[in-house]
């Protein structure tokens, strides 16, 4: 799968066992349908997929979904300026560089043992 920030071949790497697509070269992070929930675990999954509101009014740049290859739609995370690109199809989610980490730390449901995994592997 190539990314859909760089366009360069991405790498799956284990996250909580969750296989997580992750580019190399923009630091980007692929989430397929679902694997956000099993991330956290530790909460009610519907919750955490019911968290995404659409935002129109935003400034960052378009992204294709590397599934599919349609326009994904740009969401914000429970109103934490936190903006996702979400396949409309239902592929997965989209994360720049440290949106994910920026999520968990967000979310108050989530451990600070996910924080740390994703700091060890990624750095600050």
């Amino acid at each position: 799968m190539n990314c859909p920030a760089c366009k360069n071949p991405m790498i799956i790497l284990e996250l909580n066992q969750v296989e997580i697509d992750y580019c190399n070269s923009c630091k980007g992070i692929w989430l397929d349908s679902g694997e956000l929930e099993l991330i956290f675990s530790n909460s009610d999954q519907k919750s955490v997929s019911e968290s995404f509101i659409s935002k129109s009014d935003h400034q960052e740049v378009g992204r294709r979904c590397p599934n599919c290859k349609k326009k994904m739609e740009k969401v914000e995370f429970e109103n934490s300026g936190i903006i996702l690109d979400r396949c409309s199809n239902n592929h997965g989610l989209w994360f720049d560089n440290g949106e994910l980490k920026s999520l968990l730390k967000t979310s108050a449901d989530s451990n600070n043992k996910m924080i740390d995994l994703l700091k060890e592997m990624f750095g600050e």
